[in-house]
């Protein structure tokens, strides 16, 4: 009898060892949702780089002509007639 109840709370730790909040299985889905994050900030990183490139152009002493020139044309809606334009989805 002490052999039965011993490996029946033995059998429960091991089982909520295993499925319990704090198991296995809710490691394993943590360490992928981490992993999820981490490749979610590198990709926020590596826009925040690009943008503090642009604004840098922007601050410098010298403004870049291209920059300058592509800014103004987005924000007055305006194209040269030489351009191309390629109308995509919003």
């Amino acid at each position: 009898m002490l052999y039965c109840i011993s490996a029946g709370v033995v059998g429960y730790f091991l089982h909520h060892a295993q499925t319990g909040a704090r198991g296995a299985q809710a490691r394993e889905q943590y360490e992928a949702l981490a992993a999820d994050f981490t490749n979610e900030l590198n990709g926020l990183k590596a826009d925040r780089a690009n943008w503090e490139r642009r604004i840098a152009l922007l601050r410098s002493d010298q403004i870049d002509r291209d920059l300058l020139e592509e800014r103004a044309r987005v924000m007055l809606g305006r194209v040269h007639r030489n351009d191309l334009v390629i109308m995509t989805g919003q």
